[in-house]
């Protein structure tokens, strides 16, 4: 049994999130400059150099990459032989984040209630997805998720017999509708299986792959492949404005599910689709 303090969680956590809001991650940012190269308007191809030279500036700075820094998404792995001791690991993590946001100069945009939408002022609490898996380690993946992709994730309880095409459809069709409003060229994380919430959790989640791996099922490979032809064939382009990269990678995680059920779910991610790691000890 191995011992880890929340100190250790809350310093992780705070250096994350800056990281994560700091830095492009490597793919990412590879993936926009390799795009530059294949782009066909030229403007789409200013709009990618001009996407390289911000993060190039946040990076050299250390200042966020956008000012929209997100709601805190946490997906932690806490192995089975790990105690956690001094206190709450959820409290740890949300006063990671409280002070991460506040020494990275970070703006809060998290609301107390939904409806009366008074702002926390230190961006918690944070969406936590803690799962359960064997060894004495914790792994920590923090996705700061700017709102202007989120709100155009879709959600569809298809019918079985839609089938391949059914799921492909619905996922062009969600980015299509989404536009310029995802801050495109986009990365798209889909979810196929479980039930609701499962295949939305699945969407986010797939959001985390690296660009340039593809799904362990052959089907959805080429599923991936397929549908990142059609995505840029719809023209939104770079910022929306017209071109040929509209998507820098599609990825879709899949579940069983049940014999009357193919739920899907679509959760957009923006040109600078944030997220950083780390395990503890």
């Amino acid at each position: 049994m191995r011992e880890i303090h929340i100190d250790q969680v809350i310093a992780c956590v705070e250096k994350l999130c800056m990281d994560a809001n700091y830095y492009l991650n490597e793919d990412i940012y590879r993936a926009i400059e390799e795009a530059g190269n294949r782009e066909k308007s030229e403007i789409g191809k200013m709009v990618l150099a001009n996407l390289r030279e911000n993060a190039d500036i946040a990076k050299n700075e250390k200042m966020a990459i956008c000012q929209d820094t997100g709601m805190t998404v946490v997906f932690l792995e806490v192995g089975q032989d790990v105690h956690v001791t001094g206190g709450s690991l959820n409290d740890a993590v949300n006063e990671g984040v409280r002070r991460g946001y506040k020494k990275g100069n970070l703006r809060c945009a998290v609301v107390k209630h939904p409806i009366t939408r008074q702002n926390t002022q230190d961006n918690t609490p944070a969406v936590i997805h803690t799962q359960i898996v064997p060894g004495d380690r914790i792994l920590i993946q923090l996705a700061p998720k700017g709102f202007g992709s989120e709100n155009m994730s879709a959600l569809a309880m298809l019918k079985p017999s839609d089938g391949s095409e059914g799921v492909m459809d619905f996922i062009v069709k969600t980015v299509s509708e989404a536009g310029p409003n995802p801050c495109p060229p986009v990365i798209v994380g889909v979810g196929i299986g479980g039930t609701m919430e499962k295949a939305a959790l699945l969407s986010k989640k797939a959001l985390l792959r690296p660009i340039g791996s593809c799904s362990d099922d052959p089907l959805a490979a080429n599923m991936e492949k397929e549908l990142v032809e059609r995505i840029n064939t719809l023209g939104i382009g770079p910022a929306g404005i017209g071109g040929s990269i509209t998507t820098l990678a599609v990825h879709i995680d899949i579940f069983p599910t049940h014999i009357a059920g193919l739920p899907v779910a679509v959760n957009i991610g923006c040109h600078a689709t944030r997220h950083a790691s780390a395990i503890l000890p």
